[in-house]
């Protein structure tokens, strides 16, 4: 197996699928002869031609709205919105059309579209290529939201987003993209959406965490037994899996970039509260940015929660 970076093992994956798919098509801003702009594109326009790998006009209603009609009449799109903070333009598309057209159909038409996008902070880049507003995209039924934390859970999970039966918005955490390599096997390494994974077993601490927050929670130092979840999909999001972790340890700490009002965070807080509230020995405790507007770049790393906060929150809660 090889050892790739994110970048190449997503890269990997639309290689290997438009080679088994025919219908797969890509399209977005520079994404062929450029290769899009972290490159994750590179070479595809090149093997499949520039019919399947599509440069488009920078209109990202425009590229959403192709996609999906292109979804409903037997392709599978794969659209590029080359950062989360551009995709507020496409949201009438995804809202409108994209996430109810099975359902005003009546089955008739289903809409097989990924549209992928960076997404966190951490790079120093301008604010609005820095966004993390997931919970905005996963408040709407019909659409599914998926956040790899590695090279391959990258790839497992977009293999199954492109054969997906209706729209997955698959979210990239840009920290990530070459940061690390993992061993990532070739061919068909699907991983099915609606999955959690236990990147840590323990016994003492319940922690939740998506993207790049993931890769922090896993290096926080604490004398505790942490239980990492890592959802994979925040949309459907597996509650099996996490209840069960909070019945088992009685405390949870979820982590999030996004801001804390509204937060996916508050969700989760709120559904363990629902289901499993006698099981807790504290309260819920969330580690988020805080409520303020994306600061420019050299505030960042003041902006997204740290390794000390994390380790502050797991000792406060260990102490009831």
């Amino acid at each position: 197996m090889a050892q790739l970076t994110m970048v190449q093992a997503i890269n990997q994956a639309l290689a290997e699928e438009m080679a088994r798919d025919e219908r797969i098509v890509l399209l977005g801003e520079d994404v062929g002869r450029d290769g899009g702009v972290f490159r994750v594109t590179e070479g595809l326009q090149e093997r499949f031609g520039s019919e399947r790998v599509i440069d488009t006009p920078l209109s990202e209603s425009g590229i959403v709205g192709a996609a999906i009609g292109m979804a409903a009449y037997g392709l599978r799109p794969v659209a590029e919105i080359q950062f989360l903070g551009f995709i507020y333009a496409a949201l009438d598309q995804l809202y409108t059309h994209a996430a109810r057209l099975r359902t005003r159909s009546r089955g008739r038409y289903t809409c097989p579209l990924v549209v992928r996008t960076p997404y966190g902070g951490g790079i120093k880049a301008p604010e609005l290529h820095e966004e993390s507003s997931e919970a905005l995209l996963c408040h709407l039924p019909g659409i599914k939201v998926v956040v790899p934390s590695g090279p391959c859970s990258a790839k497992g999970l977009l293999l199954a987003a492109m054969r997906d039966p209706d729209p997955v918005i698959f979210l990239e955490p840009t920290r990530l993209y070459r940061m690390f390599r993992e061993e990532v096997p070739d061919g068909d390494v699907t991983i099915p959406l609606g999955r959690a994974r236990i990147a840590r077993p323990g016994q003492d601490v319940t922690l939740v965490a998506w993207g790049s927050m993931l890769e922090r929670v896993l290096k926080t130092d604490s004398p505790h037994s942490l239980e990492v979840i890592d959802p994979q999909t925040l949309t459907p999001f597996d509650w099996e899996t996490l209840l069960t972790s909070v019945k088992k340890t009685g405390r949870l700490v979820i982590v999030h970039e996004a801001v804390k009002t509204g937060g996916l965070g508050a969700e989760i807080a709120a559904t363990v509260a629902e289901e499993a509230i006698l099981h807790l020995r504290g309260p819920v405790l969330r580690v988020t940015a805080p409520d303020v507007v994306l600061p420019l770049p050299r505030l960042i790393d003041s902006y997204l929660p740290t390794g000390q906060q994390i380790r502050t929150a797991i000792d406060e809660i260990m102490r009831y």
